[in-house]
């Protein structure tokens, strides 16, 4: 929070905005390519692209007080129209990539956990709550977008990906503390929460799995 308080105003509400467009676009990606695999038409991938790219920015929003951030602007519904027409324009060249889905929510988890944190500072929030508001900014959309296509939230199952915002989350509290640039502490938050997610994933790294002695049928 000591960063942010000697940090140019108007220098940080031009990082936030990138940071937030760069999310919209990577979530919407995200989002409308998940409604792809899923054969939905492109009303339903627009409302999948949009819902997972403003839901945890909005839920944030509210329990601030503030004004959901995408109803201050259009720029982010262009966001997900230009996220759209490049899903479809691109999607030639997107098939064989079974990963860019992961790649974008990957970038949009990076950049949403960190404009949730900054804007939670600047309400006067404790870091504690801080890092709690990043990881719904950053995951809460993923929920929604998967529950919207009928799967299991990545943030439930075992793969790291909310664990991934919070250990972030604690790392911008750590370098804030020893009042690290603004602009730095963006930057080394945002590569390690992709660094981490992309171990993870490649090495297998997960959680461990509640287990139950109970069948399926929920009898012993």
């Amino acid at each position: 929070m000591e960063a942010l308080q000697l940090a140019d105003p108007q220098f940080v509400r031009t990082v936030q905005t990138i940071i937030e467009i760069l999310g919209t676009l990577a979530f919407a990606i995200s989002g409308i390519r998940h409604a792809a695999a899923k054969q939905l038409d492109w009303f339903g991938g627009f409302v999948c692209g949009f819902a997972v790219a403003i839901g945890g920015g909005t839920i944030r929003d509210v329990m601030l007080g503030l004004p959901p951030f995408w109803m201050t602007s259009p720029l982010y519904i262009i966001c997900t129209i230009v996220a759209q027409v490049f899903v479809i324009s691109c999607s030639k060249l997107l098939r064989p990539l079974d990963n860019a889905w992961f790649f974008f929510d990957t970038l949009g988890l990076a950049s949403f956990t960190i404009t949730g944190i900054q804007k939670t500072l600047e309400c006067g929030y404790p870091f504690w709550v801080a890092i709690i508001m990043g990881c719904i900014t950053g995951c809460a959309g993923g929920l929604i977008r998967d529950v919207l296509l009928n799967k299991t939230p990545v943030v439930l199952r075992k793969e790291i990906y909310a664990s991934a915002s919070i250990v972030g989350g604690i790392l911008y509290w750590i370098l804030d503390a020893l009042r690290a640039n603004v602009a730095v502490t963006v930057v080394i938050v945002f590569l390690f929460i992709v660094i981490v997610r992309i171990l993870a994933v490649k090495y297998h790294i997960s959680l461990p799995v509640l287990k139950s002695d109970e069948g399926p049928d929920g009898k012993g």
